[in-house]
């Protein structure tokens, strides 16, 4: 056989595994949905005990709404005790007015077929959201741009095991702070038809997205359905900012999903203890998710929870620890028995490069959260030095262990297939499987592939460069981004998005704040 005949025996190989990892018609792997039972650490005692001392917190010390006078009245008219700032809540209170609240709900993606479901036994997958930094091998660390910016919303819509395209995949600090969330809010319309987050860094740029989706789905869809999702963080310990809330208003008055999640690093924002942070966890998520009912009862929301420890020498942020796990896995349960949807994990590390540290934490991570029942995942891939840097070759890595997790999940196979009988029959003993009919239907599918793992001997992976991790994912996301073709936008849909986008830019000088 020649050279050429077995170069392309080897594309044709590579393009078959491709067209399977990208399912029917290219649209990618859908959401998951758990074969797996979800494995508790807190008991139902434990968790009972966890939600009395929630309500004591509560009760007690209350939750400060800050510079927010109407979500002070609202308060007041639900029956809270209303003391300046600070609301006190009588026990049961919140538990029962998040009831209204859906357990599990579907957001709308522009192509149908790419719309996920947020909650019940459903995991979705979600990039890196936040950092002010981009790092590559080739370029290094810098702040990220609004050509970044794209990029990664390229690469989410192009893998197949993300799910969702998230929301700042890195801040472009190249355009104007109080104007960039037009531009972040567009490239995910435009470079992705998967489903999108909404801008919350002012009330006013949360109208601005309900706007643009509006413009995209119509304003009667959008206001009968959820259609984007989007980050409200809890200013912990025990505070909710008025940009936060402003946020959270806009949204859920619009029917459109928050994500009440307290933003907790254990041991500085938190008690150093995994009950004394659940506690705390769940009396600032339950407020926030209360709000949004008492807005609009029915509105989509999702109790959150981003906990990680520090260390205790330096205060840093550390990341992978058993610690994280058992916060992760703890409030996944506390969220389980409210009957809400729960947003977590992710693939975390303090690692400041793609070596060995950063997969090892992200590891423990993300295998926790397809196991502890989360919901939806932020930060699923792409994620750097803490989360401040969004970097292109951890993302590719990360993406392939999203692969692993999607294999996992679906538990073992125990249909006839699964179970191989006839290849038993067929091969006896002393034989080898290597010919056997069922090896044959099934060896592409068997197991699953990595596109970033070198399982080649030694003498081959010298000839092919010696080539580490990160730099074979180096070479995946520039040819990635090499062959990546937008998805079809409505020529009539994307000028109006325009259009709108440079009346409201027009209307308002530049500013960095």
């Amino acid at each position: 056989m020649s050279d050429v005949a077995v170069s392309a025996g080897r594309r044709g190989r590579s393009a078959r595994r491709e067209a399977r990892a990208s399912g029917a018609g290219g649209l990618g792997l859908p959401y998951i949905t758990r074969g797996i039972p979800i494995f508790d650490v807190l008991s139902d005692e434990g968790a009972a005990q966890i939600e009395a001392q929630a309500d004591v917190i509560l009760q007690e010390i209350g939750i400060e709404f800050r510079d927010d006078p109407e979500t002070i009245a609202i308060w007041k008219e639900a029956g809270a005790d209303i003391q300046g700032e600070r609301v006190r809540f009588p026990k049961g209170m919140l538990q029962q007015i998040v009831k209204t609240a859906p357990s599990e709900f579907v957001q709308h993606a522009r192509n149908p077929a790419r719309n996920v479901v947020i909650g019940g036994n459903n995991l979705v997958f979600a990039p890196v959201y936040g950092p002010p930094f981009v790092t590559d091998l080739d370029k290094g660390r810098r702040y990220g741009t609004i050509e970044d910016f794209r990029n990664f919303v390229k690469l989410s819509y192009l893998s197949p095991y993300m799910h969702h395209s998230g929301g700042t995949v890195c801040e472009p600090v190249d355009l104007p702070v109080n104007k960039r969330h037009f531009d972040m809010v567009y490239s995910h319309m435009k470079w992705s038809d998967k489903p999108f987050m909404g801008s919350v860094t002012h009330p006013e740029r949360a109208e601005d997205s309900v706007k643009m989706a509006q413009i995209l789905f119509g304003e009667e869809f959008v206001d009968q359905n959820c259609v984007m999702i989007q980050l409200i963080n809890a200013n912990s310990p025990l505070v909710f900012d008025a940009t936060m809330l402003g946020a959270l208003k806009v949204y859920a008055k619009a029917n459109q999903a928050c994500i009440v999640s307290p933003f907790i690093l254990a041991g500085a924002m938190s008690p150093v203890t995994v009950a004394g942070t659940l506690a705390q966890v769940l009396a600032e998520a339950l407020a926030g998710c209360a709000l949004t009912q008492l807005i609009r009862p029915g509105a989509p929301v999702v109790f959150g929870a981003f906990v990680s420890s520090i260390s205790m020498q330096s205060g840093a942020p550390t990341f992978g620890s058993p610690e994280g796990t058992l916060l992760l896995n703890g409030a996944s349960k506390l969220a389980r028995r409210l009957n809400l949807p729960f947003r977590s994990g992710g693939s975390f590390t303090s690692s400041k490069v793609p070596d060995a540290q950063s997969a090892q934490e992200s590891a423990q991570t993300i295998a926790a959260t397809v196991v502890s029942g989360v919901n939806f995942c932020l930060h699923a891939a792409g994620w750097l030095e803490g989360g401040l840097c969004s970097s292109y070759e951890k993302f590719v890595m990360d993406a392939d262990q999203l692969g692993m997790m999607h294999v996992l999940a679906k538990g073992i196979d125990l249909s006839e297939e699964g179970m191989a009988m006839d290849a038993l029959r067929e091969v006896g003993p002393g034989g080898h499987f290597l010919g056997a009919n069922h090896t044959q239907r099934n060896f592409e599918s068997a197991f699953y592939r990595s596109q970033v793992a070198d399982n080649n001997s030694y003498e081959q992976w010298l000839a092919d460069g010696e080539l580490d991790a990160a730099r074979r994912a180096n070479a995946i996301w520039k040819k990635m981004l090499a062959d990546y073709e937008a998805p079809a936008l409505d020529p009539a849909i994307d000028e109006a998005l325009i259009a709108f986008m440079a009346q409201r830019k027009a209307s308002f000088p530049d500013s960095n704040v």
